[in-house]
């Protein structure tokens, strides 16, 4: 009998943290917890999280996701807005039918809500960097009215934007930016008006400041990055961007295991795996795997910090889970 050929060796390094943020679990701990309370069907608006995986679990146990209220009939079923926010006009439009609505919006992004409410209250123009029509930025420029925000995606928009009253600014962020893109436009809008107010502490939260300073330590040690996430997730895609502008010669985002060809990674002796705040580590495993079934893999991990933050449930789940 021939013995098989021995395996390539692959050296593996995880970067940590990866997957899973504090929001992103209370979101789906809403779904789940007003599905077991309430039992089905819990209907959720938009993606409870931008992951197909996570919100296929969520629909065979009992959710069903809408884009609007308006497809959802008459019901006393809960209702759940998102982790990326809503406008204002959605829970007004949810009390006016007589909806039972629970927020699972991020404390994060409610954080950005309210600052961008009081910088209009206080009468200055409010800034928003981050990128048109993602879910975030439609929910933070939908609290105060129309043209009250001015969105700005790059430094070049920075540089011409015009506003009416340049001593009377104030700039807000998305909270899944890319730490270093964001602060080259903060300091084009700083340049040109010093007197702009910034948050009062930054509003690019520390899941994306954290994961991305994870994939900036181990991009530089391996050939090739791996991001587990989706392609429509803000922060996912910032990760990729990451390791490819420090030089790893192919940096990928994949959703599943059968998205990665291991073929392709025959000419590399390392990768890193990174994954985004909505990817569950269940799916990094499955891509562990997904390589040790074609390579003699080495699993490295790499921690740059630790994360022990904990949001609590809306208060109509919260009794529930204490008692």
């Amino acid at each position: 009998m021939t013995a098989a050929a021995p395996k390539q060796p692959l050296t593996l390094k995880l970067c940590a943290p990866r997957g899973f943020c504090a929001g992103v679990s209370r979101a789906i701990q809403i779904v789940e917890e007003a599905l077991a309370r309430y039992g089905a069907p819990v209907y959720v608006r938009h993606e409870i999280v931008h992951n197909k995986y996570v919100v296929d679990s969520l629909k065979a146990k009992g959710a069903i996701f809408v884009d609007e209220l308006d497809e959802i009939p008459e019901t006393d079923a809960p209702v759940i807005f998102s982790a990326h926010g809503v406008p204002k006009k959605v829970p007004e439009a949810a009390a006016s039918r007589g909806l039972f609505f629970l927020d699972a919006t991020c404390p994060l992004v409610s954080k950005v809500h309210k600052e961008t409410i009081l910088h209009h209250r206080r009468g200055k123009e409010v800034v928003l960097i981050g990128h048109r029509g993602h879910p975030e930025v439609v929910g933070t420029m939908g609290q105060v009215p129309d043209g009250a925000v001015h969105l700005v995606e790059t430094v070049e928009d920075a540089r011409t934007f015009e506003p009416k009253s340049p001593e009377a600014l104030a700039f807000t962020t998305q909270t899944t930016l890319s730490v270093d893109d964001t602060a080259e436009i903060i300091a084009a809008l700083t340049e040109r008006f010093p007197s702009i107010t910034a948050p009062h502490r930054e509003d690019i939260c520390y899941a994306t400041t954290n994961r991305q300073a994870a994939v900036k330590a181990v991009a530089p040690t391996v050939d090739a990055m791996v991001v587990v996430g989706a392609p429509n997730s803000s922060n996912t895609q910032r990760l990729r961007e990451v390791a490819e502008r420090l030089g790893c010669k192919r940096s990928v985002l994949v959703q599943r295991a059968e998205d990665v060809n291991a073929e392709s990674f025959r000419e590399f002796a390392s990768v890193g795996i990174s994954a985004g705040a909505s990817a569950p580590e269940v799916l990094v495993e499955e891509i562990i795997d997904a390589f040790a079934r074609e390579f003699d893999v080495t699993v490295e991990t790499v921690v740059t910090a630790e994360e022990s933050m904990v949001f609590g449930l809306p208060r109509e789940l919260r009794e529930g889970v204490e008692a």
